[in-house]
């Protein structure tokens, strides 16, 4: 059985996950060859439950467990059902835009109308892999936008070196009045955009990374009452575990480098996200 890594020093006060896949990290989806990082999640053999608790006892209260293609959503959306705590995002990931029929679409939008479904995402554009072409990725994620407008969720962005033209198109389409951006992967330029605009900015692993400055200066520039923390578990570990599978309970590594980051406190920054997860997510 693969080992985990160990557990961080507990927080002092309570934050949530804004982004994690429960349903890889259980193996609901099939890790292949070409996904080391699954499969070494996956052989952890860790239940929900066991997720959970874990989180819990380091301060990680509640998350967002968000889909990336139907079936994902659907099982997302169940869990988020079942489990006190836990709540969904449902979507049609870029990367799988290619699958984003109107039937589809229409089974994501009924989905998000869910109360246990909280987000629409993730969506977007991903210029990094052309697993599905970039025509399709913008007429999805424009689908989405609209899904999220008439269901009054959050939108959750990927954006993976589509910057430009992912603002473009919130800014064509008209976006809907919660916005977030998931693992933030911008400069500080790009975070005064977002700022300006009111996006929301989640920060994952990567911005421990000592070769990740530009993350931690868009983090130092990012207003408190637009940053949210994540892991998008079981990738993107903090330090000092690149490599290995990541999961919720691992948030405090993360936290506690963008509140050496702001100069915050981590309580205080603590107690400013999980406000932000109220005004983004809905009540809790």
């Amino acid at each position: 059985m693969t080992k985990l890594p160990a557990a961080p020093e507990p927080l002092s006060s309570p934050v949530f996950d804004s982004h994690c896949h429960l349903d890889i990290m259980v193996g609901d989806r099939q890790a292949s060859s070409g996904d080391p990082v699954a499969q070494a999640a996956q052989a952890a053999s860790a239940g929900v439950r066991g997720i959970l608790e874990d989180a819990r006892a380091v301060g990680v209260t509640r998350l967002v467990t968000i889909g990336y293609d139907l079936a994902s959503s659907r099982w997302n959306a169940r869990v988020a059902a079942e489990q006190e705590g836990v709540y969904a995002g449902v979507a049609v990931h870029p990367n799988e835009a290619h699958e984003a029929t109107s039937e589809v679409l229409a089974e994501i939008e009924a989905l998000a109308r869910r109360p246990e479904v909280r987000a629409v995402g993730e969506t977007g554009l991903d210029y990094y892999r052309d697993w599905s072409s970039r025509d399709d990725q913008h007429t999805s994620f424009r689908a989405h936008i609209e899904i999220a407008k008439r269901t009054g969720k959050a939108l959750v962005i990927h954006d993976r070196e589509a910057h430009d033209d992912v603002l473009k198109v919130l800014a064509e389409e008209g976006a809907p009045e919660k916005v977030v951006f998931h693992s933030f992967s911008g400069d500080a330029e790009m975070a005064k955009k977002c700022a300006e605009a009111g996006y929301f900015m989640s920060f994952s692993g990567p911005v421990t990374y000592k070769n990740a400055a530009y993350l931690r200066e868009a983090a130092e520039v990012a207003p408190e009452q637009l940053m949210l923390v994540e892991t998008d578990a079981p990738y993107l570990p903090p330090v000092p575990h690149r490599g290995k599978p990541n999961a919720p309970y691992l948030i405090p590594l993360t936290l506690r480098c963008l509140a050496e980051v702001k100069g915050a406190h981590p309580d205080r920054l603590c107690e400013a996200i999980s406000a932000n997860g109220v005004t983004v997510f809905g009540e809790w």
